[in-house]
């Protein structure tokens, strides 16, 4: 294990790669890889991108993976492809179309099958964040599955949250409404070369209009820029990434950024823990406890409450 974090901290991608398949696989090596890797993160910027499919997600991260390199900065990428419910496995097709950056040693691309975990991610991607943090990348790019108004979940663990949307893919304002609004930190109208452009743009801007945290005293208020992402092109993703630095500032200034990371720690650990209570659960349940309990609730004996003390008071 040592050897493997001092490779990844040399920029070593076989050694990144072998450290993010055993947080995939969760090896029981897990809590060494994570203990190793401590002293070495809390430096990468992560900037999640999400939204519906079909808006450009990849093609847009290709763009600013080109912008930051640009720049001289490392630049870490996951990317999570769905997962078929019958197989399991997933087409990975995020890394097909970022062939551009394939033979760039100062980018690292992995792609993740989200295999059954909600909310647009892998269930391994927090740890996948730490790897790459760790191996000195200075830029993060989660992009997320195509994900419905429900599935927000990369806006929990980003610093900077992008949303993508794109003309003619139905009404602006339904994309815009049932969370989306609140976790974008930078609206991205993607392929503004079509027509309808204009209209999206309106139609977040009468959104963003109407309240919510956003019209705090002091808050950051989303910019919307219009972009069209794909090769020979990249208009608007220079002001993209003037957009993603002037948050990053804001982030810093109001205290919001460490905050967010606290917030993001915090989750991490309780996820770490729930898991730890299933797994405690599933040795009790094994046996009789658990049937045993719910033979009782069936039967009007006790309620769940009370079944869930007696079990948790078990494990």
């Amino acid at each position: 294990m040592p050897a493997l974090v001092a490779g990844a901290r040399e920029g070593d991608a076989r050694s990144v790669a072998r450290l993010i398949s055993l947080v995939e696989d969760a090896s029981p090596l897990l809590r060494e890889v994570a203990a190793a890797l401590a002293p070495h993160t809390g430096r990468a910027r992560v900037l999640g991108l999400t939204g519906p499919p079909g808006v450009g997600k990849s093609t847009t991260t290709t763009a600013l993976v080109r912008a930051f390199r640009a720049a001289g900065q490392r630049v870490g990428v996951l990317a999570v492809d769905p997962s078929s419910p019958f197989s399991g496995g997933a087409l990975l097709g995020d890394r097909v179309r970022m062939q551009d950056h394939a033979g760039d040693a100062g980018v690292f691309i992995r792609s993740m099958a989200s295999r059954g975990h909600l909310g647009g991610l892998a269930w391994a991607t927090p740890q996948a964040l730490r790897v790459l943090d760790a191996a000195g990348c200075d830029v993060v790019l989660v992009e997320t599955v195509g994900v419905g108004q429900s599935e927000l979940e990369v806006a929990s663990l980003a610093d900077t949250t992008l949303v993508l949307l794109a003309p003619g893919m139905g009404d602006g304002i339904q994309a815009a409404k049932a969370g989306i609004l609140e976790v974008a930190d930078v609206f991205v109208v993607n392929k503004a070369d079509r027509d309808g452009a204009d209209q999206t743009v309106r139609d977040l801007r009468g959104m963003l209009s109407l309240g919510g945290r956003h019209t705090d005293a002091g808050a950051w208020r989303p910019p919307i820029v219009k972009t069209v992402a794909y090769r020979d092109a990249d208009a608007g993703i220079e002001e993209v990434v003037a957009r993603i630095g002037e948050h990053a500032a804001w982030l810093d200034s109001s205290g919001e950024g460490h905050r967010r990371r606290v917030a993001r720690a915090a989750r991490e650990i309780e996820a770490i823990a729930v898991a730890g209570v299933r797994e405690r659960m599933g040795d009790v349940g094994g046996s009789a406890a658990l049937p045993a309990l719910a033979e009782r609730v069936v039967a009007g004996e006790t309620d769940p409450y009370r079944a869930a003390d007696h079990l948790v008071a078990q494990l």
